[in-house]
């Protein structure tokens, strides 16, 4: 399973980069996506206008109060080059199935896989390759959000970012001191209003202060730690919010040491009933379990 693991995390990391799984759709020009670099780098030039930042903040709620959706997602991921993927996520019990393409930055790292986060535990498999044992399924170990084996902190473990829920982010804009309303625009048929705004890693650090729930506070602070290691200074964002207050999509861009970040989430559905199902034990490696046996 080459490459498996690099592959799983960028997957991971988009779907936690976004809110969610989402196409870079026709509702985003070419010509928007060649100035993502200006918006990026705009400042606060006049005061925010109450009725955009009270319409971004009744999404964020709504968002607050899901326990399950649907999404798909696109784009390109600094070393992971193009994405595409569809997910399924409930919240309680925590649960998620993500199907994923990439075409990589070099020709051996592109491919397709399934991941899945059931119990606790998180299962890889990647179309066409097998395990040393022939299996086709890698179990991932569970060592705790932003923890790797041994306990050294790795905000992008494989573990961590299945546990991100995809609506998080568009949190964050509310921390956008220039929001602009772009206009109305139809989503898959659904009529939304398109607003944007530009929020550095100073103001989502400010907003995460006032954050009260421990385990988000630890959810986000590590992915604050993730941008920095890539280093991210600011995202132009760009949220499309339904008639009912739901955020309909999400993008997220930003230059990075590594190359440009450009993701689009599309959610698709919401409390809708979801179930996941952990592979077959006899299609599994699990490579904890056979360390032990090793004596290891």
């Amino acid at each position: 399973m080459k490459n498996m693991h690099r592959k799983a995390a960028g997957a991971l990391l988009a779907g936690a980069l976004l809110c969610g799984t989402a196409a870079c759709s026709s509702d985003s020009s070419d010509a928007d996506k060649k100035d993502s670099s200006k918006a990026a780098g705009k400042s606060a030039q006049k005061p925010v206008d109450a009725s955009f930042a009270a319409a971004v903040e009744r999404a964020s709620k709504k968002n607050e109060t899901i326990t399950s959706l649907r999404y798909v997602m696109s784009g390109d991921m600094p070393e992971n080059g193009h994405v595409e993927a569809k997910a399924a996520m409930s919240t309680k019990p925590l649960a998620m199935q993500m199907n994923m393409k990439a075409k990589g930055t070099t020709p051996d790292e592109g491919g397709e896989m399934e991941i899945r986060l059931v119990d606790g535990a998180v299962y890889l498999s990647a179309k066409g390759q097998k395990t040393g044992g022939g299996k086709s399924w890698i179990k991932m170990p569970n060592v705790g959000h932003g923890k790797a084996p041994g306990g050294a902190d790795n905000p992008f473990s494989v573990s961590g970012q299945a546990e991100q829920n995809p609506m998080e982010d568009s949190a964050s804009m509310n921390a956008a001191k220039d929001l602009e309303k772009v206009g109305d625009e139809t989503v898959d048929g659904v009529k939304t209003t398109h607003y944007k705004g530009t929020v550095t890693l100073a103001q989502m650090r400010e907003a995460l202060a006032k954050e009260k729930d421990p385990k988000t506070k630890e959810r986000r602070e590590a992915k604050l730690k993730g941008f920095e290691k890539l280093g991210v200074d600011k995202f132009a964002m760009d949220m499309w919010i339904d008639g009912q207050d739901h955020t309909k999509q999400f993008r997220m861009r930003s230059a990075t040491q590594k190359g440009p970040m450009d993701l689009t989430i599309k959610f698709l559905d919401y409390n809708k009933p979801v179930e996941i199902k952990a592979p077959p034990a006899g299609e599994v490696m699990d490579p904890m379990a056979e360390a032990k046996k090793d004596g290891a």
